[in-house]
């Protein structure tokens, strides 16, 4: 069974079904044995739709980056099911995991992952080279595109220690979107930038979701940065406690999470 549709406004004005780039039902998972157990994700439903920009916040401990694991395919689910785009991902052995990570989901974290011995472009080219394979002339022609897109045009020799946390940022990012994946993950791609550079990311990040309909799902504690979301999801102790939409405003979610802490 293939993960349900959600509607949503054609051209014309009529609904349409919109197939989630990635779905969790009710997805839990549990680390321990007995009296030790511990229950990082509880009953989790969630679907990140294509072009959606999603930030997952929460207090320490909340489950975030437990969610994150488990939407890419890095950990299994305790209970609950998995899919990415219609592909369900919940059983899937490592080595159809790793092929499903290479092709549909690209990565964006906190301390860049870049290779210290690579300039920009072989950076951007990593995802390839992994996949044992070459980018054909659309994916070179797109590659061009990204760094012109993110003034890296005139980067594209230099080592990542020759570069500022947010050009460094935005290689990790074009690395991430080279391979045209339906899904981004994002753990705190801002954590280690100042505040121009973090909105620079920011901004990235929702150009690549209105403009080029990449989904992006975004794990922050910054409610500045999760106001540039089209939604935001709370966890507490591993539960989907509230959502908002794009009309939150940073105080209005730093409200939430001052809530989720005192409770």
């Amino acid at each position: 069974m293939s993960p349900q549709t959600r509607e949503a406004q054609a051209p014309g004005g009529a609904p349409r079904a919109v197939m989630p780039i990635a779905r969790a039902e009710n997805v839990s998972k549990s680390y321990g044995q007995g009296s030790n157990v511990v229950s990082a994700v509880r009953n989790v439903d969630l679907d990140v739709a294509p072009g959606e920009f999603v930030a997952v916040m929460g207090p320490s401990g909340s489950g975030k980056s437990t969610l994150m694991h488990l939407m890419a395919g890095l950990e299994s689910p305790s209970g609950g099911r998995m899919w990415i785009g219609e592909q369900e991902i919940t059983h899937l052995d490592d080595a159809a995991l790793t092929e499903i990570r290479r092709r549909r989901v690209g990565f964006v974290f906190q301390a860049f992952n870049l290779m210290p011995t690579m300039d920009v472009r072989e950076n951007i080219l990593l995802p390839f080279h992994l996949d044992g394979r070459s980018p054909d002339r659309q994916e070179r022609a797109w590659i061009e595109d990204l760094l012109h897109r993110l003034g890296l045009s005139e980067r594209v020799n230099h080592r990542p220690a020759e570069l500022s946390g947010g050009q460094q940022q935005r290689v990790a990012i074009a690395r991430a979107l080279a391979t045209r994946p339906a899904l981004i993950l994002a753990d705190e791609p801002t954590g280690n930038l100042d505040s121009r550079s973090a909105l620079e990311v920011l901004q990235l990040l929702r150009m690549a979701a209105q403009e080029l309909g990449q989904s992006i799902v975004m794990v922050t504690h910054d409610p500045k940065a999760a106001a540039h979301a089209h939604r935001v999801v709370y966890l507490a102790d591993g539960e989907i406690v509230h959502q908002s939409n794009s009309s939150a405003r940073a105080e209005d979610i730093a409200q939430m999470m001052l809530s989720l802490e005192v409770n």
